[in-house]
């Protein structure tokens, strides 16, 4: 049995990934060919055999059990709902709400607060400073393991908040701030004419969140552990193919901090890095090695230091 969106768009199921035993429950794209997950509840915690049931219990929670009743996955729900519904939206935002009350304002949980390694229209990136709900995307460990990876994709709060990928702790690309019209640290000049993007940002909450110019498109942004890259889609029906538009970071040098301190970065060079006038490589046997995370020091502090030594010497 399934959970299927009005029109048929989405659908909410059991699945299983490559020749692995262990079962989800996920969303998918119903029409498209392959299973295109996009959402995975129980991502940590599978379960073993096909004994799965998923419920609204009696305190109105949301729950994944197992064959022994045991609970592999379960909602909190943020009000207390007395006709509690289950329902899977065409926007692939799985939420509970109140019988006869589609409000969203309303809604007691909803699986777009919670991504999974992919980000759909509509749903935001970033967090809510009031209860430090934190909606970020995490990839997958792997193409058949959905358990979370060290590839994440959120918003960093600071006093210019932006978009920010982390390799584990390390963060890896950054957009740059918002300017008005897009983050800065794009290297286009202009948004992609398919997608509408928006920023908002207050002392209650900062998010970013976008949408298709065309509601008829299929898109989604999906984080890749393999590659450690964001990759950006549509789906083109009469060549039934996800086409990829906008591969994040795009080459070496769109790394967060590339080629370390006080180094530029020239992707038309070989070597890549280059050191800022009056500074030179602190690690020049591992630039040898294309390695150039320790950047560059300054000239006149080396001389500093050259003279220093001397003068131990002479005393």
């Amino acid at each position: 049995m399934t959970l299927i969106s009005k029109n048929e768009t989405f659908q909410l199921g059991f699945f299983s990934t490559g020749t692995s035993s262990n079962r989800y429950l996920g969303m998918w794209y119903k029409n498209i060919p392959g299973q295109t997950i996009v959402w995975v509840a129980n991502r940590q915690k599978p379960i073993k055999d096909l004994s799965g049931s998923l419920m609204i219990n009696n305190t109105a929670n949301i729950v994944l059990l197992r064959q022994s009743k045991t609970v592999a996955w379960f909602t909190t729900p943020t009000r207390e709902a007395q006709n509690p519904v289950l329902q899977l939206l065409e926007s692939g935002n799985l939420v509970l709400r109140e019988d006869n009350d589609e409000n969203s304002e309303n809604y007691k949980w909803q699986s777009f607060d919670f991504p999974s390694y992919t980000l759909l229209p509509g749903m935001k990136l970033g967090k809510d400073l009031r209860t430090g709900l934190d909606r970020r995307v995490t990839a997958w460990k792997d193409q058949y393991d959905p358990s979370p990876g060290n590839l994440t994709w959120g918003m960093s709060i600071t006093s210019y908040p932006e978009a920010t990928t982390w390799l584990g702790s390390k963060k890896y690309y950054r957009s740059g701030p918002w300017n008005g019209v897009q983050y800065n640290g794009r290297s286009i000049a202009q948004p992609h004419p398919l997608f509408k993007y928006q920023y908002f940002g207050n002392k209650n909450e900062v998010y970013e969140v976008y949408q298709v110019v065309n509601k008829s498109i299929l898109a989604r942004m999906v984080l890749n552990q393999t590659n450690n890259v964001r990759y950006h889609y549509v789906w083109i029906e009469a060549k039934q193919i996800w086409r990829m538009l906008v591969l994040l970071p795009r080459d070496f040098c769109d790394t967060y901090g590339a080629c370390g301190p006080n180094g530029n970065c020239y992707k038309t060079k070989l070597p890549s890095c280059e050191c800022l006038r009056g500074y030179q490589s602190k690690a020049p046997e591992r630039w040898n090695t294309l390695d150039f995370s320790e950047g560059c020091v300054s000239l006149k502090k080396n001389r500093t230091v050259g003279l220093m030594g001397l003068l131990n010497m002479v005393i």
